[in-house]
């Protein structure tokens, strides 16, 4: 595949997300394309689970399938992962939940760290960087999430407690200034939970657009929270609140 078809199907996946539903015809005139090159790259990404495409119309893949959360505004994830890969030392132990940042940062320490071992319920971050050579993955047991590909209930929760760690590195789906930052999956959110009991500080590593969505359930409250790594877009009313609960807001460019 040529560097213009990736970047294309980026660019297709970025719409699709924010759209939800759009038609072939209006999806090729966006993109400035014949619909015989449009279709060629919508069998593509459909092979990879991205996105369904069926009458005439495209939606997104399975909204828990982390994959079609990692294409989504990539480049600004991988600038939040790469603020969050400074604070982490050689030889530090650190754990990471599940998420489509937390996987980039998994990356991120694996290339640019020495002796870094990864401790997480994740299996599809596991997989993630299981072919880079510096990889030290630690998987917590527990009940799996096929979808998700993470590992959740009681066991995960006794795998965690083992373990005592600095940092705690998670993503949020959402946010509200009365629950705090919050989950759209109930064990999930649960495993976090259990996870930062065994962290010094937890870390929250988000998309700005997530300030303006709420999850399901609460996740942490701000009182658990030590920082958030997020975009120049956060609402400066969310950033002032967050201060206000002496949370740390780290803003990188997109």
């Amino acid at each position: 595949m040529t560097d213009r078809q990736t970047e294309r199907q980026k660019k297709i996946l970025e719409i699709i997300t924010s759209e939800n539903r759009i038609e072939v015809t209006r999806l090729a005139e966006m993109m400035e394309v014949s619909k015989v090159t449009l279709r060629k790259d919508l069998d593509r990404l459909e092979e990879k689970g991205l996105l369904r495409h069926e009458k005439g119309q495209v939606f997104p893949g399975s909204s828990d399938d982390i994959n079609n959360r990692l294409t989504y505004h990539y480049e600004t994830k991988r600038t939040i992962a790469r603020a969050a890969c400074a604070l982490v030392r050689d030889g530090e132990a650190v754990m990471i939940e599940s998420g489509s940042c937390c996987a980039i940062l998994a990356e991120e320490l694996t290339l640019n760290k020495r002796d870094v071992r990864i401790i997480t319920n994740s299996a599809f971050i596991a997989a993630y960087i299981r072919k880079l050579p510096q990889a030290k993955i630690l998987l917590l047991g527990g009940d799996y999430q096929n979808e998700a590909q993470v590992m959740v209930g009681p066991i995960a929760r006794q795998c965690a407690r083992s373990f005592t760690v600095d940092k705690l590195f998670i993503g949020t789906d959402g946010f509200s200034e009365q629950s705090g930052f919050t989950g759209n999956d109930h064990l999930r959110s649960e495993t976090v939970r259990d996870m930062a009991g065994q962290a010094a500080q937890v870390i929250i590593l988000t998309e700005s657009e997530k300030f303006s969505k709420q999850g399901l359930v609460p996740l942490l409250p701000f009182s658990g929270i030590s920082q958030v790594i997020t975009d120049i877009s956060i609402p400066p009313e969310k950033e002032r609140f967050l201060t206000g609960w002496k949370i740390r807001v780290s803003k990188v460019p997109v």
